[in-house]
């Protein structure tokens, strides 16, 4: 019908007559209601939500229905009392927006479902602050494990959390200042196999950019670049190195510097995927053949011209990995923390394989 003011008006639609009298959100359905509904006693709702024995078919089948038709879902907070465990782990990562943590934070949801347990997750955004008030809000919501890769390097405020049986797995970086379960890639030989290769190619001057040197990876990869230099008898001039946040600004500007002086380098290992893109963003506008290494494997790698050579580390195996020891933990099969390192592979797809020029 039309009102005076010339707009249609239509009429409300009448209530769904399955929908509880006077029920609003945020009061959600109890066993009670399903009860109720069901014509059955509290007792018999309870063995069919907890599929324990002792109910016809038809009853269970009438209970179901009463179920269906409420939206009842069960409270697992008394369960979680009774049994001490809340079938969910937390996962705190660097970044979640970053390409190298999609799989592995996969890899950990995987292997957490496969024991019938739910993954929360956070990124510190490598801030040890951030870090330890998110995997102290995961405690306090009562996980049953953690899975961390530190922004810190003084994790002894989870001691009193270990002690109160939290099971801990540390992956990609150790824990600082604790004893603990460590999953890591071997970022020290990844990063001596990507600069003995460019030297295999006839590189002398041999740039490294990398993460800050507060950050384990970042130090190990430094390490393993000097150590090829060296192995090869090198000398290593202090301009070829530079570490230092990953932000496209700061790596610019330092590659720049590096390819732009009087005898510039010809070729840069890039330590880790961020950095890697800024330098083929570098290598773009610049007139000179450089060649390029970089750790850690990036999207499109190999339909660029040339293909980016790339140390790559698997995300996935660091995430199952650190998973299962994390389970094997909660069942009481581990109690002495490892140190497990995985091996990294070198892919050559062309652009570490350029010769120098001249």
């Amino acid at each position: 019908m039309d009102d005076r003011t010339g707009h249609r008006t239509v009429p409300a639609s009448p209530r769904r007559p399955d929908r509880a009298v006077g029920h609003r959100y945020g009061n959600r359905p109890t066993m009670k209601d399903v009860a109720a509904r069901a014509g059955v006693g509290l007792k018999t709702v309870s063995r069919v939500v907890n599929g324990e024995p002792g109910v016809t078919p038809e009853t269970e089948h009438r209970v179901q229905e009463a179920i269906d038709a409420l939206g009842f879902r069960r409270n697992d907070s008394a369960r979680v009392l009774r049994k001490g465990r809340t079938a969910s782990i937390g996962l705190v990562l660097e970044d979640l927006a970053d390409p190298f943590y999609g799989p592995l934070s996969r890899a950990v949801e995987e292997v957490a479902r496969a024991h019938g347990a739910l993954l929360i997750n956070g990124s510190s955004a490598e801030d040890p602050d951030r870090e330890q008030e998110l995997v102290l809000a995961l405690c306090a919501r009562r996980v049953d494990g953690l899975v961390v890769i530190p922004a810190g390097d003084d994790h002894r405020y989870l001691e009193p959390e270990l002690k109160a049986g939290v099971a801990t797995v540390f992956v990609d970086r150790p824990a600082g200042r604790i004893d603990a379960d460590v999953v890591l890639s071997d970022n020290f030989g990844g990063a001596r196999d990507g600069v003995a290769h460019l030297i295999a190619h006839g590189h002398r001057r041999i740039g490294f950019i990398g993460d800050m040197p507060r950050i384990h990876t970042a130090a190990e990869r430094l390490r393993g670049y000097r150590a090829a230099m060296e192995d090869a008898g090198i000398p290593v001039e202090e301009s070829w190195m530079s570490l230092g946040v990953t932000g496209p600004e700061r790596v610019r500007r330092a590659a720049e510097e590096m390819l732009y002086r009087p005898h510039p380098v010809t070729a840069v290992l890039a330590g880790n995927n961020r950095v890697t893109v800024t330098v083929i963003r570098v290598l773009a506008e610049h007139d000179r053949r450089v060649a390029l290494v970089g750790f850690d494997d990036i999207e499109l790698a190999d339909l660029l011209q040339p293909g980016v050579t790339v140390v790559a580390q698997d995300a996935a195996a660091l995430g199952r990995t650190a998973a299962e020891r994390l389970f094997r933990q909660l069942d009481g099969s581990l109690l002495t923390p490892e140190r497990i390192e995985l091996s990294t592979r070198l892919i050559a797809r062309g652009s570490g394989e350029l010769p120098p020029e001249g």
